[in-house]
């Protein structure tokens, strides 16, 4: 059984599921799966896409459902037991379900933790007393649960072997209709509504600032859990001349001179790419306050920053996320001697997260672990 939400989680197990399938072509693979884990072979008892919600407000509206496929989960772990229980990412429900398989006898593996080195640093201890191995994608994190006795394994981090261009420079570019010389500023702002909410129009104002100073062009990487319908809906900025990229989107970063990019996963895979960056994130005065409250051990927002325990590339935070703050910063990192400092460091980040092909060893320790179970 393989229980995954939101969409980094259904790439993620995605590419285990591919893995167990080479590995075991006969095994069974049931769960809580997205699309791309559909594509892999992975029985959705549950569609992730149904179930998981992203804040209080969201997840109010899909508590029903979240209920209903934890009991079924729950009912079915206890009726007709899976041989292993993956659990990957997704803590306020997977660690629930842990507790219900440890209870049964089901071996449990848990990969990509919950950021205890954030946020609820107890939540350690109880991965430890409920997971038979934990399979975690950044280095530190194997001091911190081995302090509690956990079993825990680093395998390296799964974007090493996703985040990779597949056009050069200057096909990029030509693809979309520019120049050979041309300067390019990637936006991301966000993968979610309320994030495209606060972040895309100070980001637009300075791109177009930059593009009058500068001559940069830039363009926009819509998340692949947006639609352009959901982008307009969000925004509060006229949108009819801002060039809108769906695909491609590794292309475009490692092309780009540098990139505004919402504090997330995107930081990384623009990390992975060598992409100069400003790392920014704004939500409502209420979370942001509740949040600095809970948050304790990290001074940064982006893993950049955080792996290299320093400050890299440049964050912005709440009410300094404000279009003269981003061209400012972006003009320094226009700089050719900022741009090789940064450079340096971002290769530092690729060699922190270990080798490529963490879902091929975490594949081999669920074998493993189901046929020994």
């Amino acid at each position: 059984m393989i229980v995954a939400g939101e969409a980094s989680g259904d790439l993620h197990g995605a590419e285990v599921a591919r893995e167990l399938r080479v590995l075991e072509p006969n095994c069974e693979l049931v769960g809580i799966a997205g699309k791309h884990m559909r594509a892999a072979g992975v029985k959705a008892l549950f569609r992730a896409e149904d179930i998981t919600a992203v804040g209080f407000g969201e997840l109010a509206g899909r508590l029903t459902r979240n209920v209903r496929a934890f009991l079924t989960l729950r009912q079915l772990i206890n009726t007709d037991p899976p041989s292993l229980l993956v659990l990957i990412d997704f803590p306020d429900f997977n660690m629930r379900l842990a507790k219900v398989a440890k209870r049964r006898g089901v071996p449990v593996l848990y990969y990509i933790a919950p950021q205890v080195w954030a946020w609820r640093p107890k939540r350690a201890y109880t991965l430890a007393k409920t997971s038979d191995r934990i399979a975690v994608v950044f280095p530190f994190e194997v001091e911190i649960f081995a302090k509690t006795g956990a079993s825990v394994e680093f395998v390296g981090h799964p974007l090493l072997d996703r985040v990779k261009p597949t056009l050069s420079r200057e096909q990029t570019l030509a693809k979309l209709g520019l120049a050979p010389d041309s300067r390019l500023l990637a936006l991301l702002p966000g993968s979610r509504g309320r994030e495209v909410q606060y972040l895309l129009e100070p980001m637009l104002e300075a791109a177009r600032a930059l593009q009058r100073t500068y001559g940069l062009r830039f363009c926009l990487i819509l998340a692949p859990t947006l639609t352009r319908y959901q982008l307009q809906k969000q925004s509060r900025v006229d949108l009819s001349d801002v060039p809108v990229v769906e695909e491609g989107a590794y292309d475009v970063l490692a092309a780009s001179e540098l990139a505004f990019v919402a504090s997330g996963t995107a930081t990384l895979e623009a990390a992975l790419l060598g992409c100069p960056m400003v790392i920014v994130y704004k939500m409502s005065r209420l979370t942001y306050y509740v949040l600095r409250l809970m948050v304790r051990g990290v001074s940064f927002i982006g893993m950049p920053n955080i792996l290299l325990r320093r400050r890299v590339v440049p964050e912005l935070l709440q009410d300094r996320v404000k279009s003269v703050n981003l061209v400012r910063l972006a003009q320094d990192l226009l700089q050719p001697e900022k741009r090789a400092q940064i450079s340096s460091a971002l290769k530092e980040v690729r060699q922190m997260l270990g080798a490529p092909g963490a879902a091929r060893r975490v594949a081999q320790m669920a074998l493993a672990m189901a046929t020994t179970s």
